[in-house]
């Protein structure tokens, strides 16, 4: 019997992407026993409407400069083809119906978990999921029996991912690379190239 393919869903608006998004993707492809990670590159995220973004062309180009090298990784155009606002429930409503036969795996961090409960629908997104794949850092505290009080059976559907320390985030990139910092090995190589031909976040930018 054939065991329905495990695919994780890793949503962001990867502004830029960056080696700590690589490390905690191959971290969960591993820990996790995905087959395939599915990359969601969100195109206007509903929690950062004030937060200025970059054109979705240069985040898309980027994003597949970043996982040309690992084949199990995807970039997944589900939340491009349509209008905003994109919610989760929506993205893996349309997931489930694309892959009728997987298992789906969303991915998401400590702080997200917390805040779960004040999704949209937060039940069905636990109902459309195998389980919610955390990727926790150091540090992290999530009061379970809060969260399962506000969300009754989330407790059951978690599975944990131990991820380095990583003190890296896209906008601690771009304020870098605006600084005029050393940036260069915060991205995959191709990216930081890419960076550097477009001028992304700095208009007069100084090769680091």
């Amino acid at each position: 019997m054939t065991t329905a393919p495990l695919i994780g869903v890793f949503g962001g608006t990867f502004d830029p992407p960056h080696l700590g998004h690589l490390i905690l993707a191959a971290e969960a492809l591993s820990q996790l026993g995905l087959d395939r990670l599915l990359w969601v590159l969100t195109p206007d995220p509903p929690h950062k409407p004030e937060q200025p973004i970059t054109p979705l062309l240069d985040r898309l180009a980027m994003l597949r400069l970043s996982l040309a090298d690992e084949p199990r990784f995807e970039i997944c155009e589900v939340e491009i083809k349509r209008p905003g606002p994109h919610y989760t429930v929506e993205t893996l409503r349309l997931l489930r119906d694309r892959y009728p036969q997987a298992r789906l795996v969303f991915l998401m961090g400590g702080d997200s978990l917390r805040d779960l409960p004040t999704w949209r629908k937060p039940g069905e997104i636990l109902r459309l999921c195998e389980f919610l794949g955390v990727m926790r850092r150091p540090g992290d505290e999530v009061n379970l029996p809060a969260l399962e009080a506000a969300l009754p059976g989330v407790s059951a559907r978690l599975r944990l991912v131990d991820v380095p320390l990583l003190e890296i985030s896209s906008s601690q990139v771009r304020q870098r690379i605006s600084a005029g910092a050393a940036f260069r090995y915060y991205l995959h190589p191709q990216v930081y190239d890419y960076v550097l031909q477009t001028g992304l976040y700095r208009s007069a930018m100084t090769a680091k």
